[in-house]
């Protein structure tokens, strides 16, 4: 327990606290039980250290600790909470939960043996509480956290800190905010390089060796990650990379479920669960017309990889512009606002408005008979009528 307790120390003695992310203002910390998903790289690590930094002193009432650890090969977690309890410890922050094989049952009896003791803990975006082996989901309060928003980004890059506009108010005011922005940065200046790199914070270690890093992550996820939470053979992750790499070719991928079949070797019902997997590894993001919804066991409409930086990392030099634009609104739109397919143009948001994404020189004629509808132009800086800045969209969360 001392190696890990200077593990710890040395962990808080490094992390900074000027560049804090809105997400942790999100979180409600003064729940006992709080759990933080998300994919690899987008920073959970970072806010859980931020996070005790900024409420606690480096003593034995706190302790974080990461489940990688070769600790937890001859050592069980449960032990580890029991002995911190015992000894005044009142908040344990625990990383990579989905390393651990007992995780959930080991979580739930710590919750109900030691009621005074507040835990924190994250795992992987596939990492489903109502899945687990305990019945974690009336216990933790869970949090879904994304990578950078382009807003966010332009904190990291400008040191200038802008509101989080409501997809409402951008629509109605996009001019006013645009102009707004315009007088402190000048956005476009940046987009370019959000698109490429932005969207996982730790481009700012090197950003000559993020897309390394990124392709690392990529493969860890179809390697470790979904193996862990779902039922697959070793033998079978080729084809899982297999599948992987035509959609990321090809998107936005209209499935043809038979032919994908077909073309990647894998039967019709794995290939749904392996896109499902994708998906909920945050590689993916799966794109339904309305009626169908999220849920639904039909296919989805349209197949994008998660984020531009995902597009540009895995299509290489094959990386469509358009595609690009059309995955960063998707990206971006679908934190806090339900996006679907829409039928007359690329998406409908909130059941109510259409969004029709293209270049500086895109026409109003797909969308000329539809009410409220909105045409979103990158290579603009502001906007006019029912014309939107796309970079302005990076604005919602």
């Amino acid at each position: 327990m001392e190696k890990l307790t200077q593990k710890f120390y040395e962990k808080y003695a490094y992390v900074q606290t000027k560049l804090i992310r809105d997400f942790s203002h999100k979180i409600d910390w003064s729940n006992r039980f709080i759990g933080i998903k998300g994919s690899r790289g987008v920073g959970k690590t970072t806010l859980i250290l931020q996070y005790i930094k900024q409420n606690f002193v480096p003593d034995n009432s706190v302790l974080y600790v990461s489940l990688d650890d070769l600790y937890f090969t001859d050592n069980k977690l449960y032990d580890l909470a029991d002995r911190f309890h015992k000894k005044g410890g009142q908040l344990l922050a625990i990383d990579e939960v989905h390393r651990y094989e007992n995780w959930a049952i080991e979580l739930k009896n710590m919750y109900d043996d030691m009621p005074d003791l507040k835990i924190i803990f994250t795992g992987s975006s596939l990492l489903h509480l109502q899945q687990a082996k305990a019945d974690l989901s009336r216990r933790a309060v869970m949090y879904e956290m994304p990578g950078l928003s382009f807003r966010e980004y332009l904190l990291f890059e400008t040191n200038q800190r802008f509101p989080i506009l409501t997809l409402q108010d951008l629509l109605d005011n996009h001019i006013e905010r645009a102009i707004y922005i315009l007088q402190k940065i000048k956005p476009l200046a940046h987009f370019e390089n959000y698109l490429n790199h932005g969207y996982y914070p730790f481009y700012k270690e090197n950003t000559q060796s993020f897309h390394q890093k990124l392709s690392e992550i990529v493969l860890t996820v179809l390697e470790v990650d979904i193996p862990q939470f779902a039922a697959i053979q070793p033998s079978n992750i080729i084809y899982l990379k297999k599948l992987l790499k035509i959609i990321s070719a090809s998107v936005p991928f209209k499935p043809n479920m038979n032919a994908l079949s077909v073309r990647t070797g894998i039967s019709l019902n794995t290939m749904k669960n392996y896109i499902q997997w994708l998906n909920d590894a945050q590689l993916l993001q799966l794109l339904f017309v309305p009626e169908k919804g999220i849920n639904s066991l039909n296919k989805p409409e349209k197949i994008y990889l998660n984020n531009s930086n995902l597009m540009y990392n895995q299509a290489d030099e094959n990386a469509n512009i358009g595609n690009i634009r059309e995955t960063f609104l998707y990206n971006q739109l679908n934190v806090n606002y339900k996006t679907n397919a829409s039928k007359v143009s690329d998406f409908l948001v909130v059941d109510k408005y259409t969004l029709e994404v293209g270049g500086k020189n895109k026409s109003q004629k797909q969308i000329e008979t539809v009410d409220n509808a909105f045409v979103v132009k990158d290579d603009i800086e502001i906007g006019s009528g029912n014309v939107i800045p796309l970079w302005l969209f990076g604005f919602l969360y």
